[in-house]
């Protein structure tokens, strides 16, 4: 058996370090809306209901075809046995290999800037943020990083293999999220931006294929993105209409990101997060030694800085690449804070390089010590700000990165709710009702083990009242009216209210609940609530 290489190591433990901000405590922060939405999508999938690809709510189907492989590892084969952890795993399992990968970055980044670049993606705090969300971005950049590495080798030593894999790559991406062509769009510029520019002054001229094979290597790409991603979008030939769908998301897609919304933010959004965030009480929150030093790796590939290690035209078309997708997001007035880490990846490349040539500019040793201590300093309050953003502050409106996000106040809700079945008859079979016009989301997900939950958008006066009543504040007149003030005299139940305090599903949105005067003192009292009776047809 081999030895590990030394720089084998070196890339495991920067992925040891990755794993270590991503996997602890994967079930402490509640659930966010959309990683609810995308746990019922794969809870369809894995209780054998298939994946069919809905074009105007949901992405594509990568995420959910991952996630299987952590709920079968663990046995568990239903939607009520699945957690947080098991979905979860799979965006921090994907952004620790996303930090080993870059190894394969030494080519062209050299030993060092590919150290330095896989240390900053180990430790950056939306990387690490997002890296611990049942979202479909990371696969996206991973998926992405996998095109890069095919174009950067392309750059250096066309072949067929590299248009391979980048097409393979691209069409993981394609069947991953609709703002894939973004950053394939931004790669094709950009590699062909570079690939026909004539070598800069000193350096040799890159191997040029014939145009025949150039078409030939375009055409083996694309014929593999396409048996990719098509094999994807139809749930592996099984629902061919995926297909075309997948082609109208599209038109779903750009209408959304013009259509008036509170998602809507000016262009400098995006800038502004990864930048400066003040917040009182709260780390500095800044990613500005990533920008700052993603602008000198940059320039590094403009000015003639040679560096050993470092490929002047791969750092062209990295710089070409991150500007126009950064250009293009910053454009879309529709944004989410999640879609930045797209080009913050790119970014997160060229400061690989920079920080080589800042450490190699320095003459002096002193100078050159230096700076090594204040790149050090930086990237140590860089890791302090991943810790507190993904633990500390996770569901805290002051972190940058947490975007219409649930509260904890969630817990306390679904803690009482399991209270009060345990005091009723039914148990999880206890009738409840939900009622409110709000989207509720991640509630539906937090009451998967309740069989009996009915969602109503308005109070229906003529159901009867389930025992527990879960309601938005604006609904709380009607069901006073349903309560008591149809009812005839006599024949009126007392409904107690079941939070000692207000609780919010998220910032602004109240939860109010009111448990029947029987159920309420049995759960006070602490008694076990005696078996429901056996329905007729049961006995029989």
């Amino acid at each position: 058996m081999r030895p590990i290489r030394p720089e084998g190591i070196l890339f495991l433990a920067l992925a040891g370090l990755a794993a270590a901000l991503r996997f602890p405590a994967l079930a402490a922060r509640p659930m966010h809306a959309d990683e609810a939405i995308h746990a019922d999508k794969f809870g369809s999938l894995l209780e054998g209901g298939g994946y069919a690809y809905d074009p105007s709510e949901y992405h594509g189907p990568t995420l959910y075809y991952l996630t299987l492989l952590p709920a079968w590892l663990q046995g568990r084969g239903r939607y009520v046995e699945i957690d947080e952890a098991t979905l979860r795993a799979v965006p921090a399992a994907l952004g620790t290999a996303l930090v080993a990968a870059h190894l394969g970055t030494r080519a062209f980044l050299g030993l060092s800037g590919a150290a330095a670049a896989a240390l900053l993606a180990a430790i950056s705090p939306a990387m690490v943020y997002y890296g611990r969300y049942y979202i479909h971005e990371v696969p996206l950049v991973a998926f992405g990083f996998g095109a890069l590495l095919a174009a950067c080798g392309y750059l250096r030593r066309p072949g067929a293999g590299w248009a391979l894999l980048a097409g393979g790559c691209a069409g993981l991406m394609l069947a991953t999220k609709e703002t894939a062509p973004l950053a394939l769009g931004s790669l094709v510029a950009a590699l062909a931006a570079t690939g026909l520019a004539p070598p800069r002054p000193g350096e040799a001229a890159p191997p040029r294929p014939l145009p025949g094979r150039i078409l030939r290597d375009a055409l083996l790409a694309l014929l593999a993105a396409t048996v990719v991603s098509l094999l994807l979008f139809s749930s592996f030939l099984g629902r061919p209409g995926g297909v075309v769908d997948a082609v109208r998301a599209y038109g779903f897609y750009l209408e959304r990101a013009t259509a008036a919304s509170w998602h809507i933010h000016p262009w400098h959004y995006y800038l502004g997060l990864l930048s400066w965030f003040p917040a009182w009480g709260t780390p500095v929150w800044t990613e500005g030694l990533i920008l700052a030093l993603a602008v000198v790796g940059g320039a590094s590939g403009w000015v003639g800085w040679a560096v050993p290690g470092l490929d002047p035209r791969v750092l062209r078309f990295l710089g070409l690449y991150t500007l126009l997708l950064l250009v293009v997001y910053s454009a879309i007035p529709y944004k989410t804070p999640w879609c930045l880490l797209g080009f913050l990846h790119g970014m997160i490349l060229l400061a690989g390089a920079g920080a080589v040539v800042l450490v190699r500019s320095a003459r002096r040793r002193a100078t050159r010590a230096l700076v090594g201590v204040l790149l050090a300093a930086a990237a140590a309050h860089l890791g302090w700000q991943s810790y507190s953003g993904s633990f500390p502050f996770a569901a805290d409106p002051r972190n940058p990165y947490v975007y219409a996000h649930t509260g904890t106040d969630v817990f306390a809700v679904v803690e009482r709710l399991e209270d009060l079945a345990r005091a009723h008859p039914a148990g999880p079979a206890m009738p409840l009702q939900v009622v409110s016009g709000e989207n509720l989301w991640p509630l539906p997900w937090y009451l998967r083990g309740f069989t009996r939950v009915e969602w109503w958008t308005g109070v229906s006066e003529e159901a009867r009242s389930a025992p527990v009543v879960v309601i938005t504040p604006d609904m709380e007149p009607a069901l006073v009216r349903k309560l008591y003030d149809l009812p005839p005299p006599g024949e009126r139940e007392l409904y107690v209210g079941i939070f000692d305090r207000v609780v919010e599903l998220r910032p602004g949105l109240e939860l109010r609940g009111y448990a029947a005067g029987g159920l309420w003192e049995d759960y006070r009292r602490g008694e076990p609530a005696p078996p429901a009776p056996a329905p007729p047809e049961a006995s029989r």
